[in-house]
Parts: C-alpha cells; sequence; structure tokens
C-alpha cells in the first residue's frame, strides 16, 4: 500500500502506528457492546472491536521498542495494509507456536466488562458512565475515577480487577464519541481533555439552550441546533428530557417520542438504532484514538520499563504461565519442599530471559493452624530467596489448613495459570470445598496435588483421630473441577514426579479419551492431529501392566527405555511416555491392567487451542448483545462463543484449512455425551469466532460437564480439543453487583444481589464470605423460587478505618439446597477495590508524561486530515505530505 519511492524511514513509528490503526478500522464488525450486536446491526463497529484494536496497537509498540531476544526485529512496514491478530503479532515476536491464549484471554476480560455496562443493573441506565443526559463533567469524573481503579489494582497485582475497571473506563470514553455532538461539531480529534481533567470542559450546552429541533424520521441527519455548545443525548425517562433537549435516539429509547423528537447517537450503521448512523464511522475513528490514548496513558502511569512494566503483565503480553506453589511446611514435608525448590530453581534457570519465563510468581505456605501469607513478585531471584528459607518444621500432626491456603493462591494467581500443591495431609477446612472448586472455575486456574500420603496408609505421622481413607476427597473434588490432578507418590520419588511442574507450564493440551472414563482391562483412544507434537501420556496407580498403540499398529509396553514408539520412565507407580516426533496423526489406543481405576492423561503441544464464554442474548432494548455469564444456568437458552486461539491464518497452510465444525457436552465424571451443537462462524475467518446455541433441554441437568470441540485439521483427521477446565450447569442465576466506584475506609458499601430460577422450584439457603472478614450483612438467609420467578436482596459492607487503602476485597455469596436438597451450590463472587482518598487531579500528572503515541495523537489526527486535502490517490490510498512527512490512509477506512 506504500508507494515504493518512499521509505518508510520518513514516518516516525507513533504516526505509523496511529495510521495503521486507521486502515485497521474497517465497517466489519459505541457503539454496540460485542460481536453479538452485528446480528442486530451489521457492518458497526462494537466496543469489543475498538478495545481490541486500541489493544493490540500498544502491544505492537511495545514488540517494536523492545526487539525480541535472540530473534530480528520486528518491522512496521510488514504490518501495513492487513488486520493485525494476536496470533500473527505473538508469531512475528516470539516465534512460530508461541501462543496467544492468555493475552487474547486477558483482551477479552477487558473486552467484556466494557460490554457488560450496557447490560448490568448499576450502570445500564446511569447518565454519568454513558455522558448521556448532558451529564458530561459528572461522566469525566466518573471515567478518570474508573481509570485511577484501573491503575491500582493493576499495582496491586490484581489484575482480573484492573481488567474489568479498564473495561468499564473504555466503554464511558468510548460512548462520548458515540453519545455527543463532539463529531457533529466537526472534530477531528479526540477531546483534549477527557483523559486528564486538569481544565474544565468549555462550551458546554447549559439547561436553558435549546440543542435539538424535531426529527419525525429515523435518519436525523440535520437535527442540531447550535453547532458551537457540546451536548448529549437523553435516554429514558431518568432523568427527563426538558423541552428542546435532544434525545438519544433509536427505537428503544421513550424520550425520542417526546418533542423535539429523533436523537443523536452514532452507536451503529443502522437508523432503526441510530439517529445519526451516518456518522457511525467518524465517531468509532475518534473512539479508537481516544482509546490508544488511554492504553498509553495507563502505560505511562504504570511504568514505561517494556517487559517488566506492569502493562504488559496486565494484558498478560506472554505465552508464559504463572508460577504458583502452595507448599505445606509441617515437619514431614522435608523431602516436598525440597521438591518443590529444585523444580523451581530448574524452571527460573532454563526459562531465565526466554518468552517462557514466568511474569508471575505465587507462593503460599500452609500448616496447622496456619496459612499464608503470600508472596507475590516478577522477580524470579526474590521468589527463590523467598522459597529457599521455607523448612520443615513443627506441625506434626494431621489435618492441616490446604484449602484455604489454595483459596488465597487463587486470589492471586493471574486467569488460565497452574497451580501445584505440595503436601502430605489431608485437609482440616474441608468445609471451603465447594467455594474453592468454584473459585477455579471462575479464575480458570488448574490444581495438581502432590500428595506423598498413601490413601490407604494409617500409619506415618501423629494424628489426632483415626482418619478415614476417603479424607483426600477434597482434593479430588477440587482437582476435578480445575482440570487437574491428584498424584500420590512417595518421597523417594517425588523429585521425578514433580518434575511434571515444568512440562504443566509449557502450555499443554490435554487431549481428550474415549471413552472418558478409563477402565481395567478395557482399551480406549485418544485422536492425533497434524497439529500436535510432544505427545506424553502420564499412567499413575496400581498398574501391573499396560501398552500403547499407534494408528500403524505399532504397539510398546510398559517397559523402561526406548521403545519403538518413544521414551518410557517409572517412578513407583507413576509411568511417563514421551512419544516421539512427529506423532503419526490418527486414533491411538491405550490399555491399562491395573488394581482399582488407573489415572490417564495424555497431553501435547500446539499453538491451536480454544477460548470460550457464555452469553445470554440480548436482543430487545438500545443496546442488543450478549450479556456474559459465568457458567450456564439450568432451563436458560444460551449462546456459547468459541474463540479459537493459533489458527496460523499467515502461517502453516495447514492450520488455515483446519476447522471446528460442533461443540461436544459430555458429563462429568462418568463421560456420558449429553449433545452435540454446531458451530457457526462469526465475522472473518482469521479471528476464530465461533458459536454455538445451547437450548435449555441441552443444559436441564445441573452438575459439570465437559466443553468438547471436533472438526478436520488440515490433511483430513480428527481434530478434537477440550476445554482445560468443566463447566457447570448452575441451578439458579445469582449476580452480586455494587454501585460503580471504589470503597473508602470507614465507609458502608451497598451491594445488591439478584436470584432467579428458570427451571424446577428452588428452595435456597443464603451464606456470605468477606475476605479480608470485614463485617457484612445481609437482608436474606433464606428463599423460594418458583420457575421463573427472580428476587433482589440487599447488602451492606463496612470498611473498617483501619482498612488497607489499594487493597481488594472478595465478597462470596453461596446459595445451596435445603438439609437433603441434591441441587449443587451456586457461588457469586464480587472483588471491590478499598482506595485512598483521591488526589485533587488524580490523573492530571500524566497529561504530559505519557510517552510517544500520546503526545502525537491530536497533532496526528490534524495532519491526517490536511494531508488527505492536500494529497490524491495512489492505487487504494489517499496520500499527502505535510512538512515533508509522507502520510497514507487505505480507503477501506475512510
Amino acid at each position: 500500500m506504500l508507494p515504493t519511492d518512499v521509505p518508510l524511514s520518513h514516518l516516525s513509528t507513533s504516526l505509523l502506528l496511529l495510521l495503521l490503526l486507521l486502515q485497521l478500522l474497517h465497517p466489519a464488525s459505541s457503539f454496540f457492546p460485542n460481536v453479538w450486536s452485528l446480528l442486530a446491526a451489521p457492518g458497526s463497529v462494537t466496543h469489543q472491536d475498538l478495545t481490541e484494536e486500541a489493544a493490540l496497537n500498544v502491544t505492537l509498540q511495545l514488540f517494536l521498542e523492545q526487539p525480541p531476544p535472540g530473534r530480528p526485529p520486528l518491522h512496521l512496514e510488514d504490518f501495513l495494509g492487513r488486520t493485525l491478530l494476536a496470533d500473527d503479532l505473538f508469531a512475528a515476536y516470539f516465534g512460530p507456536g508461541f501462543p496467544s491464549r492468555r493475552f487474547r484471554a486477558a483482551l477479552g476480560e477487558v473486552s467484556r466488562a466494557n460490554a457488560a455496562q450496557d447490560f448490568l443493573p448499576t450502570s445500564k441506565n446511569d447518565p454519568d458512565l454513558h455522558f448521556d443526559a448532558e451529564r458530561l463533567g459528572q461522566g469525566r469524573t466518573r471515567l478518570a475515577g474508573a481509570l485511577r481503579e484501573a491503575l491500582v489494582a493493576a499495582r496491586a497485582l490484581d489484575h482480573t480487577l484492573a481488567r474489568r475497571r479498564l473495561g468499564a473506563a473504555l466503554h464511558a470514553l468510548q460512548d462520548f464519541y458515540s453519545h455527543s455532538n463532539w463529531v457533529e461539531l466537526g472534530r477531528q480529534e479526540p477531546h483534549p481533555h477527557l483523559l486528564w481533567p486538569r481544565q474544565e470542559l468549555q462550551s458546554l450546552a447549559q439547561v436553558g439552550d435549546p440543542t435539538c429541533s424535531d426529527c419525525e424520521e429515523l435518519s436525523c441527519p440535520g437535527n442540531l441546533l447550535d453547532l458551537t455548545l457540546l451536548t448529549s443525548g437523553y435516554f429514558g425517562s431518568h432523568p427527563s428530557k426538558p423541552p428542546g433537549k435532544c434525545s438519544h435516539g433509536g427505537r428503544f429509547d421513550r424520550s425520542s417520542s417526546q418533542p423535539p423528537r429523533g436523537g443523536i447517537n452514532k452507536d451503529s450503521t443502522s437508523p432503526g438504532f441510530s439517529p445519526h448512523h451516518m456518522l457511525h464511522l467518524q465517531a468509532a475513528k475518534l473512539a479508537l484514538l481516544a482509546s490508544i490514548q488511554a492504553f498509553s496513558l495507563l502505560r505511562s502511569r504504570l511504568g514505561d520499563r517494556g517487559f517488566s512494566s506492569l502493562l504488559p503483565r496486565l494484558l498478560d503480553i506472554s505465552p508464559a504461565s504463572s508460577l504458583s506453589f502452595v507448599l505445606d511446611t509441617t515437619g514431614s514435608m522435608g523431602e516436598e519442599i525440597s521438591a518443590a525448590k529444585i523444580q523451581a530453581r530448574h524452571i527460573v534457570e532454563q526459562r531465565r530471559g526466554s518468552p517462557m519465563e514466568p511474569a508471575h510468581y505465587i507462593l503460599v505456605p500452609f500448616h496447622d493452624p496456619g496459612f499464608g501469607p503470600v508472596f507475590t513478585t516478577s522477580d524470579p531471584d526474590s521468589f527463590w530467596q523467598q522459597l529457599n528459607e521455607l523448612h520443615a518444621l513443627g506441625g506434626g500432626d494431621e489435618p492441616e489448613m490446604c484449602l484455604s491456603a489454595l483459596e488465597l493462591a487463587l486470589l492471586h494467581t493471574p486467569p488460565l495459570s497452574d497451580i501445584f500443591v505440595f503436601t502430605d495431609a489431608s485437609p482440616k477446612d474441608a468445609i471451603l470445598t465447594n467455594r474453592v472448586e468454584s473459585l477455579t472455575q471462575e479464575r480458570r486456574c488448574r490444581v495438581t496435588f502432590f500428595v506423598t500420603e498413601d490413601p490407604l496408609r494409617v500409619q506415618g505421622r501423629a494424628r489426632r483421630e483415626v482418619l478415614s481413607p476417603l479424607r483426600f476427597e477434597p482434593y479430588e473434588a477440587v482437582a476435578l473441577a480445575s482440570g487437574g490432578e491428584v498424584i500420590f507418590t512417595k518421597d523417594q520419588h517425588i523429585q521425578d514426579v514433580a518434575a511434571i511442574v515444568g512440562d504443566s507450564m509449557a502450555d499443554l493440551v490435554t487431549l481428550p479419551l474415549e471413552p472418558p472414563v478409563v477402565v481395567s482391562g478395557r482399551p480406549f483412544g485418544f485422536s492425533v492431529d497434524a497439529l500436535l507434537q510432544r505427545v506424553t501420556v502420564r499412567i499413575h496407580g496400581e498398574v501391573s501392566s499396560f501398552w500403547i498403540r499407534s494408528p500403524a499398529g505399532v504397539s510398546q509396553g510398559q517397559e523402561e527405555g526406548e521403545g519403538p514408539l518413544g521414551h518410557t520412565r517409572r517412578f513407583g507407580q507413576f509411568w511417563i511416555v514421551t512419544m516421539n516426533d512427529p506423532p503419526q496423526p490418527g486414533t491411538w489406543e491405550i490399555q491399562v491392567i491395573a488394581e482399582g481405576m488407573p489415572r490417564v492423561r495424555v497431553q501435547a503441544q500446539t499453538a491451536l487451542d480454544f477460548l470460550f464464554y457464555f452469553g445470554i442474548p440480548m436482543d430487545e432494548g438500545p443496546h442488543p448483545g450478549l450479556y456474559p455469564l459465568a457458567q450456564p444456568v439450568a432451563g436458560l437458552q444460551t449462546q456459547l462463543l468459541v474463540e479459537v486461539t493459533g489458527l496460523g491464518f499467515r502461517g502453516d497452510p495447514r492450520d488455515l484449512r483446519s476447522h471446528f465444525s460442533h461443540v461436544v457436552l459430555r458429563g462429568i465424571p462418568e463421560g456420558a455425551e449429553r449433545g452435540r451443537v454446531p458451530l457457526e462462524p462469526m465475522g472473518p475467518r482469521e479471528r476464530g469466532l465461533l458459536a454455538a446455541s445451547l437450548p435449555p433441554a441441552l443444559l436441564s441437568t445441573t452438575g459439570p460437564f465437559s466443553l468438547e470441540l471436533i472438526g478436520q485439521d488440515g490433511e483430513g483427521h480428527g481434530l478434537h480439543r477440550v476445554a482445560p477446565q468443566p463447566c457447570t450447569v448452575v441451578p439458579v442465576l445469582l449476580e452480586l453487583s455494587s454501585s460503580p466506584g471504589s470503597l473508602a475506609p470507614g465507609s458502608k458499601a451497598p451491594l445488591s444481589l439478584h436470584i432467579a430460577s428458570f427451571s424446577g422450584p428452588q428452595d435456597l439457603d443464603l451464606r456470605t464470605s468477606v475476605n479480608p472478614r470485614f463485617p457484612l450483612t445481609f437482608n436474606l438467609s433464606r428463599v423460594r423460587l418458583e420457575p421463573n420467578e427472580s428476587v433482589w436482596g440487599h447488602l451492606w459492607l463496612e470498611v473498617p478505618d483501619s482498612a488497607a487503602p489499594d487493597s481488594v476485597v472478595m465478597v462470596t455469596v453461596t446459595a445451596t439446597g435445603r438439609e437433603g436438597s441434591l441441587v449443587p451450590p451456586t457461588h457469586a463472587f464480587l472483588w471491590l477495590l478499598v482506595l485512598a482518598p483521591a488526589p485533587q487531579d488524580p490523573l492530571a500528572a500524566t497529561a504530559h508524561s505519557s510517552g510517544p503515541i500520546l503526545h502525537s495523537t491530536s497533532s496526528v489526527s490534524t495532519l491526517v486530515t490536511r494531508g488527505r486535502a492536500a494529497g490524491g490517490r495512489i492505487g487504494n490510498c489517499w496520500w499527502g505530505t505535510v512538512g515533508g512527512v509522507l502520510l497514507l490512509l487505505g480507503l477501506a477506512s475512510w
């Protein structure tokens, strides 16, 4: 797209990045909330599009500024004229095969939090959060507050909360350009004072200033009266629209039927939703530039130190997992602690300076009666020093506070991480089992327990009482819910068995077994496709023999050492078989002869994986879209959205031809198939977005299930992937929310709880907990719901004066069936931020220190406009020169 006689060196990196993003903003997808909205208004740009494009821009700039170690630097010209994709960026920077799954999951968290502002009861009708009803000054204050909360949460290393507050801030920022008349005023650049409130907003329409004329058509291009004053539209009846004021507009805005009729929103390309639909793309361009400013502002405030700064961690711009250990430190744990130290040291030394170096290190010790404190760091040497100071001392009796320590680790471990628990004791706090199970799924963390206690052995360390052989069942339940496993071994083997810690952190996918339940003496299989490598089979239990057979009929037994299919290692009752590369595609078979039920797990390395989330279609109202759900609810029509990662659209052509056609829901632990539903593509194929409609009949049975995708690879072999963690159909919809904003020491915060049943009648007991233990009162303890009935509850959280500022509070509400009921528990989690008093200008200090993009954004917008006016057309581009600088824009975006 660039003229061949003009070198790229004539353009600054900042200018090119912004121009690149302007080229990428095309009418393919505020704006409506998310990709689901495109069914109502095709060709619109959504909040999801704007958020992800801005984040990709900042990521590309980081990659250009920080050349990859041991690899050639990236060149901007390689990305011009094509859509930015996370997989492409990661492949170009880290190398082929490095997964972008965590990065895309982080972007998804920000995007879904952004979209949820249009659906949450505490935010959807608040004009301050959408720059409605001429509440522009109040909107800017709330925007600055949300950005400050994102900064504080990121510094506190609670990146999930930081992403949610960032999503809320970006939603408001983007809405300004769609809901106000900034575009109609002829502005060609973002508002200079929205992100740093040092100066007052100027030229605001006052209460008595008429702003709109009457418009009885769907499209209202000339209904604004004064093209010098800044205004925004009123929506609905709260607050009511004064005479002469503009409405938001659209078929669901009741205020738009009151004179003056019509409206001014530019949310979509549809005149039925947006009276100023003809200006939608102009509003989207300014919203994108403003979103880039916001990301750049965060980058500056969080410390611009390349990958060691907090912004890359906030967005998980790394293919590596975190390293999270939960360690029993009682006197009998010497061997286990040594094994953990050896594995940690090995991981630190092996991965230091590489793309797979962990970005976070988390350590939580426990014993009896205590647990914690949690230690978190991004410095591997600090982690090693802290780990090296742990010693096995005292506390020789069983059980221990393992699940309390694990819950603490879950609260501080980033999503999509592995957590490793080392213990030789059963849990004293088994009452936490259900809550920890639910929290693993909320955080999407996988938990692996290394237990050096034979579950049938009754001799060993001291006990207060005779303990049941089933005392380790809570660990089994948590491992099952999280997609992890419980590995029983002996002290003499723990160091060898613990070597799987490093393997688990290599982003391996778990291959589903067919049938899923392993029975001694019955063969079972797994599918290998052309995109897999480093296939590993792990078998443990009271095993007497096993064999593995390839699709070509070649077999290998349990003998240690090299075999025709791979290398076998044995450590007590634990076998690891590493298959030769490349593995033969097709169906492989395994048979295990064992006493009891053997445990088998097959894993492999591949970039092709998937993310997913559930939602309810919100087709009615001013902002149609998909309201996200943490888990599907029994009896409720639910949409499944799948995001395939590692498609390699510009890499291996086999990846391009690979596709998933169906999703299979399979009950856990019995493995019975509940049903399969076709997957439908949404949007351009290279984005890898798929959707499936899950009917209520398919979700009628509460309890856990696995989510499997099936299809074909580029060579025609079966393609089979399973979600790392099981999902759960919950019996009721349980939503816990608070008013937007943060908490202050000494304050009392109201919270709201919404409970709804869409299946049979429900008799529920309700319990609450707070971490840390702040006082909480609740007006409900029991509730009975008939089908399609809902109820609201109210809670009051007291924040003590002694509460630590800039800290995070987690509130949990649990709904359980009455005594004797088989209804599984449902949990709702809410993360809140305790903030110190805000400075007078919380973001003003950053207005002039925000890095190259921030300095150049407004001038670039101006230069782009002048460049087009002064230039001409070359092929499919407009070009121009200003001050000797070449400016270039793709026609598709203008």
